[in-house]
């Protein structure tokens, strides 16, 4: 089973930046497509971006221009670079993975949620 960690959460002001970070230690897995998903209080989970095992992209049109994800595959770790922050965008944020574990079905697995607070 893989194993995700966070880190990078925090309290920023408006307009500021934050780098979220995530790490799958260990190994004996193969990770394909992860992303970062966020939940705001009483709203549902929802996706904010994902890529490929190959570097394909994708945003949630709420955060287009202003997030960044990148992974590097060689250390299983991946990063997301917000920047332009708006109160908006606070809410508890996962990491997530699809993974292999030698067979041919694609696992998932999470992260434990790192908070991000953007002030106004």
């Amino acid at each position: 089973q893989v194993h995700l960690v966070e880190s990078g959460g925090g309290l920023v002001q408006f307009g500021g930046s934050l780098t979220l970070s995530c790490v799958a230690p260990g190994s004996g897995f193969h990770l394909t497509t992860m992303g970062w998903y966020r939940q705001a209080p009483g709203k549902e989970r929802e996706l904010v971006t994902s890529i490929t095992a190959d570097g394909i992209t994708d945003y949630a049109d709420s955060v287009k221009g202003r997030f960044t994800i990148s992974r590097d595959n060689a250390k299983n770790t991946m990063s997301l670079q917000m920047n332009n922050l708006k109160p908006e965008d606070t809410a508890v944020y996962y990491c997530h993975t699809k993974y292999y574990n030698g067979d041919s079905y694609a696992y998932d697995s999470w992260g434990q949620g790192t908070q991000v607070t953007v002030s106004s």
